[in-house]
C-alpha cells in the first residue's frame, strides 16, 4: 500500500523557515517524481514544486521559485520542502504526492503569522 505522511508544519513568524517531510513507503520511492502541492483557506490547490528519482530535474512555480527548496533522500525514502522567506500568504496545508501514482498524503498545516 502506497504511503505518505506530510510532517513539520506549523506557527511560523513572517520571514521565517520551515522544513516539510514527506515520509514514504509502499513503493520504490527513487523510481518515482514527487510533488508537493498546497491548499490555503477557500483556494483551489496548487502545485509548488516538482524533483524527478534522481533529483536531475527540478521544477518550481513561479510564487515559491527563489524562496523554496524542494529536495529528496531516497535512502530514507522521504522528499523536503525547505521552505524560506515566508509570508502570510503562503499559509497553507501543504501536500506531498505522487503523480504517477495518485497517491497523496494527509497534508501538514503552515501557519505563516506574527
Amino acid at each position: 500500500e502506497v504511503q505518505l505522511a506530510e510532517s513539520g508544519g506549523g506557527l511560523v513568524q513572517p520571514g521565517g523557515s520551515r522544513r516539510l517531510s514527506c515520509a514514504a513507503s509502499g513503493f520504490i520511492f527513487s523510481g518515482y517524481v514527487m510533488r508537493w502541492h498546497r491548499q490555503g483557506r477557500g483556494k483551489a490547490r496548487e502545485w509548488i514544486a516538482d524533483i524527478d528519482g534522481a533529483a536531475n530535474y527540478i521544477n518550481y512555480a513561479p510564487s515559491v521559485k527563489g524562496r523554496f527548496t524542494i529536495s529528496r533522500d531516497n535512502a530514507k525514502n522521504t522528499v523536503y520542502l525547505q521552505m524560506n522567506s515566508l509570508e502570510p500568504e503562503d499559509t497553507a496545508v501543504y501536500f506531498c504526492n505522487v503523480p504517477t501514482l495518485g497517491a497523496w498524503g494527509q497534508g501538514t498545516q503552515v501557519t505563516v503569522s506574527s
